[in-house]
């Protein structure tokens, strides 16, 4: 059995599918303050608040974002960021889909 290494990331806003790829951290703003997702993270439905999303990729580059709210859904390797305002910070990537 292989051991999971990344997990899958999606940034969702009412709009588009922002960003998808594999990341091996995430830190994002929850309303109590921020919280970081790492591989093989227990199950979890939480409130975003307003802030910087910082991933780590797979391919060990970075991307930052500012939201604006939200939802952070995390189960069996798989995190979805649901956004209603999302933009790239500067020196980060443009979003890959």
């Amino acid at each position: 059995m292989a051991i999971a290494t990344a997990f899958k990331i999606d940034i969702i806003t009412p709009e588009e599918t922002y960003f998808s790829g594999e990341a091996v951290s995430l830190v994002a703003p929850g309303i109590l303050g921020y919280l970081g997702v790492l591989v093989n993270h227990a199950p979890l439905v939480t409130p975003l608040g307003v802030g910087r999303v910082d991933l780590k990729l797979a391919d060990r580059t970075e991307k930052s974002f500012e939201i604006e709210g939200g939802f952070l859904e995390v189960a069996a390797n798989q995190a979805t960021l649901l956004v209603e305002k999302i933009k790239p910070l500067a020196g980060s990537s443009a979003p890959t889909v």
